[in-house]
């Protein structure tokens, strides 16, 4: 277990040595509060046909706490409605019906009461939004799926107790928030946003300017108050009790202010993280952290600290926009270097993979992978599709893009010029598969496994890009066009359904398990994975061209015997001939093969 000690060093950085053994005593008896309604206190069991809880992280031991059987649905709480039905309770009986056979954990969108942001500018944290449904909805889903929550912790909304109370002069509130003086200088910090960094507000002392990183209505928290930190790690742990085995800090990365700095990444946002790691891994060491910072590849990965003591899991952000400039071009060179190289810091770490989320295509975090010249034809790609392009402002005043707002089957196939229908289904399931070989836990957002299209008219209606990709479906209409077989949806889901239940019976795509990224030219996405034990390997290839390739196996295979002609991920034999497979247009394989003697 981990020591109280370790909490002493972490808050002693934060506070000082003199306020930490203070503080400790706090956080204590806040720890010893949640000791009875904790994971590690109620181990719960799944019901028989359910997915079932993955390895259970032992304290004291290095965690198992993924497994190949895991993948996490993206989704808002309300992104299902049926008329009569609280929106939680139509996701429960969708989710019950068709996914509790492949989908592990549900991160749900945050789902409190919130003033704006689809739910980010949260008003009351430990309430479930009325128009929603109630905590004992999200209870029915825990039931039989792993949950994730957002703990949206570096901001709260402008209409929250918290920050009412601040401007009301509420001695509890008092320094909640972070005070801006319009003199101070403020050019070194990094933007996430083109909106001003500092808003005016009227307080019950007169006016009062106050830190803003992303919007008037989402103001930020002061950690340097460690009464700020103690309220969140208390919403921690009541998100922990509610079911919650995976938290998502979200914007994570901006949350602790220093004058002159970038106020990104700063050491003592690394230490908050730390101390967050030190008690889940004290009082529920099967609750996983996961950090939301869509920067730079180097700057996202620091979160997993030394590979021990920060978030067991990261976006892998840059893949995205690689996988969609992939396809877009019909070239793999990129991705292939890129994850030739790419490694997590220890065996008790991993990836989030994922193509679609409910933001938009992040670019910036492959603004330095991509040249100049690909990096420009991404953007350009997006507003052909009918996407937008959200920019941020560099210190000189230059727009730089940062989000391609746009639906992800959208962005791989021309809404405004529709092709063969095969060819476009093939070309979405493409950019899918390359997410779920590669090594770590996959995420599909819920538009991306119901094959929807972009919402236009949505974001034209809330004058938000990112609603584009955010649309509310009614469960009746998704439930029949399911039905249809040649509809987009059931293509697309059914097809998804499979390599998902493929992927769950291969030892080789446990996330800590081997990776090989094989350079078989641009055409060619090539990966292998190896099972812990070195056995049996799945040799996953994709033709990421609209063109069929002659691949010549006999010189590719190397110690690997193959284990029958079935594609695991179509389910049909492979043909050969002699030692030639020739591989149509967008399609991959996924082929099983055990080592020679």
């Amino acid at each position: 277990m981990a020591r109280p000690s370790r909490t002493l060093d972490i808050l002693g950085r934060l506070y000082g040595p003199k306020r930490a053994p203070d503080i400790a005593r706090r956080l204590e008896r806040l720890l010893d509060r949640y000791a009875g309604l904790t994971p590690a206190a109620r181990r719960r069991s799944i019901p028989k046909g359910g997915a079932g809880q993955g390895p259970v992280c032992e304290t004291g031991a290095a965690p198992e706490c993924f497994s190949e059987k895991d993948a996490l649905l993206i989704t808002y709480a309300d992104s299902l409605r049926d008329e009569g039905t609280a929106p939680l309770q139509a996701l429960e009986r969708f989710c019950r019906a068709q996914l509790q056979d492949v989908i592990r954990i549900i991160h749900l969108l945050p789902f409190f009461p919130y003033s704006s942001d689809d739910g980010f500018s949260v008003t009351d944290y430990r309430r479930v939004n009325p128009a929603c449904g109630d905590w004992p909805d999200v209870a029915r889903l825990a039931e039989r799926f792993d949950l994730c929550f957002d703990l949206v912790l570096n901001h709260a909304s402008a209409a929250s107790g918290y920050f009412q109370g601040f401007l009301a002069g509420d001695e509890a509130y008092r320094d909640f928030f972070i005070r801006l003086d319009p003199q101070v200088d403020t050019s070194s910090v990094l933007r996430p946003r083109t909106s001003p960094l500092r808003h005016r507000f009227d307080a019950a002392g007169g006016p009062v300017w106050c830190w803003t990183t992303f919007s008037a209505d989402q103001i930020d928290l002061n950690y340097a108050n460690p009464a700020v930190l103690l309220e969140f790690i208390d919403i921690l742990l009541f998100y922990v009790s509610r079911g919650a085995r995976v938290i998502r800090l979200d914007a994570i990365a901006y949350l602790w202010k220093q004058a002159q700095t970038s106020c990104a990444h700063l050491p003592q946002t690394h230490a908050v993280v730390q101390l967050l790691r030190d008690l889940l891994d004290r009082v529920a060491p099967d609750v996983c952290l996961l950090t939301e910072t869509n920067v730079p590849h180097r700057d996202n990965i620091s979160y997993f600290g030394d590979g021990t003591n920060e978030a067991q899991v990261v976006y892998n952000f840059p893949l995205p926009p690689l996988v969609l400039h992939t396809i877009a071009a019909g070239d793999a060179t990129c991705l292939t270097r890129w994850a030739a190289g790419l490694e997590p810091p220890s065996q008790r770490t991993t990836f989030l993979n994922f193509t679609a989320s409910h933001d938009g295509i992040g670019v910036r975090p492959a603004a330095d992978i991509l040249s100049a010249e690909q990096f420009r034809n991404l953007i350009a790609l997006a507003a052909r599709h009918g996407g937008r392009v959200s920019v941020k402002h560099d210190q000189q005043g230059n727009a730089i893009p940062y989000e391609l707002n746009i639906n992800y089957f959208d962005a791989l196939n021309n809404p405004n010029e529709p092709a063969d229908p095969e060819i476009e289904v093939r070309r979405f399931l493409l950019s899918q598969s390359i997410a779920l070989v590669l090594r770590g836990i996959p995420a599909i957002y819920i538009h991306s496994l119901l094959g929807s299209r972009g919402w236009p008219e949505g974001a034209r209606r809330t004058g938000q890009a990112r609603t584009i990709n955010r649309q509310p479906l009614d469960l009746w209409q998704v439930e029949e066009q399911l039905r249809q077989e040649t509809s987009l949806p059931s293509r697309i889901f059914y097809r998804y359904r499979h390599v998902l239940q493929q992927r769950q019976s291969q030892p080789a795509f446990h996330p800590n398990a081997g990776q090989q990224i094989l350079d078989w030219g641009s055409a060619l996405f090539v990966v292998r994975r190896i099972s812990r034990d070195g056995a049996e390997s799945v040799l996953a290839i994709h033709n990421v061209t609209g063109r069929t390739q002659r691949i010549f196996l006999a010189d590719q295979l190397d110690h690997w015997q193959p284990q029958g002609t079935t594609d695991l991920a179509g389910g049909e034999d492979l043909t050969l001939v002699e030692g030639i497979l020739e591989l149509p247009p967008y399609q991959f394989i996924w082929w099983r093969q055990k080592r020679r003697p």
